[in-house]
C-alpha cells in the first residue's frame, strides 16, 4: 500500500472519533459572515488569512487542494469564486458536498492524491488554495511544481505551511526529541509511534523545502504570515510553527 492511500485510511477514520476543527464544516451563519466579506479563511491552525489575499476571487476559478472538510472551499464559494476541491479523503470531500448543498452553491468535487500529476490542464485557476497538508506527503517540490503548472499567468497560491519545528518535540514538547528530518518511511521507530498514537504518516519540511520549493518552481513569494499551534508550549511562548504564504506565478 502506497503511504498515501495509509493516511487516507486514517483521516477518513479521524472524523467518526475527533472533533478536529480543520475537519468542521463552516455554519450557515458563518457562510453569511463569509459572503459579507468578514475575514473568515483560515489554511493554520489560527491566523486568519488577509482578506486582501483573495477578496477578488469573485467569478474566478479556484482549486482548493487538499482542502476538504467544508471550509475554504465554502467560504471562496460564499464570494462568487468558482471553486473545484481535490482531495484525498472521501469524508472530507462529503462535507463540502452537503455545505454546498445546504448552501445552494456549485462546486466540483474531485478524489486524488497530490502525490500524482494534478488532472488538470495547464493554466486552468486562478488561485490555488493549499491550507497545512504538506506535512502528509514526503516530497513537497513536486506539489509546487504542480501547482504551478496549472495556474493560470499572475495566479496565485495560498498556503499554509508546516515549519517542520513541532516535529523535533513530538512526543515532548517542551525537550527535543525527534532528529529531523522526521520520516517515518525511513525510520521504523517513529513510523511504529504515530500508528501506536493514531496519527497519519506525517513528514516534516525545511524552510528551504516549503519556500525554496515554491521559488524553485517559479512563483514570485509576495507575503508571509507565521502562525503557531492551538495550544500547548508552542502557544504559550508564541512560537511560530507555521507559516502561511501569497506567492504570484
Amino acid at each position: 500500500m502506497k503511504y498515501t492511500e495509509e493516511n487516507e485510511r486514517i483521516i477518513d477514520s479521524w472524523k467518526e472519533k475527533y472533533g478536529l476543527p480543520w475537519m468542521e464544516p463552516i455554519s450557515h451563519k458563518d457562510f453569511l459572515r463569509a459572503a459579507n466579506h468578514e475575514e473568515l479563511l483560515t489554511l493554520t491552525p489560527l491566523r486568519k488569512v488577509p482578506f486582501s489575499w483573495y477578496g477578488s476571487c469573485k467569478g474566478k476559478r479556484v482549486l482548493g487542494l487538499a482542502s476538504g472538510g467544508g471550509q475554504q472551499m465554502a467560504i471562496l464559494s460564499a464570494l462568487g469564486a468558482e471553486c473545484t476541491l481535490f482531495d484525498i479523503s472521501d469524508r472530507q470531500i462529503e462535507s463540502d458536498r452537503l455545505v454546498s448543498e445546504r448552501e445552494h452553491y456549485p462546486i466540483t468535487l474531485i478524489k486524488g492524491d497530490m502525490t500524482e500529476p494534478l488532472p488538470f490542464a495547464d493554466n486552468s485557476f486562478d488561485f490555488v488554495v493549499n491550507p497545512v497538508s504538506n506535512h502528509y506527503i514526503e516530497d513537497v517540490y513536486p506539489v509546487f511544481r504542480e501547482i504551478y503548472r496549472v495556474l493560470k499567468p499572475g495566479g496565485t497560491l495560498l498556503a499554509g505551511l508546516d515549519t517542520g519545528v513541532f516535529w523535533a518535540f513530538w512526543g515532548d514538547e517542551a525537550v527535543l526529541q525527534n532528529p529531523l528530518p522526521f520520516n517515518p518511511l525511513k525510520d521504523e521507530n517513529v513510523k511504529r509511534r504515530l500508528m501506536e498514537q493514531d496519527m497519519s504518516l506525517v513528514f516534516s519540511h525545511t524552510m528551504e523545502e516549503q519556500i525554496g520549493g515554491q521559488l524553485k518552481a517559479g512563483f514570485i513569494l509576495k507575503d508571509l504570515l507565521e502562525d503557531t499551534n492551538e495550544a500547548g508550549p508552542f502557544y504559550d511562548y508564541n512560537v511560530p510553527t507555521f507559516i502561511l504564504t501569497r506567492a504570484i506565478k
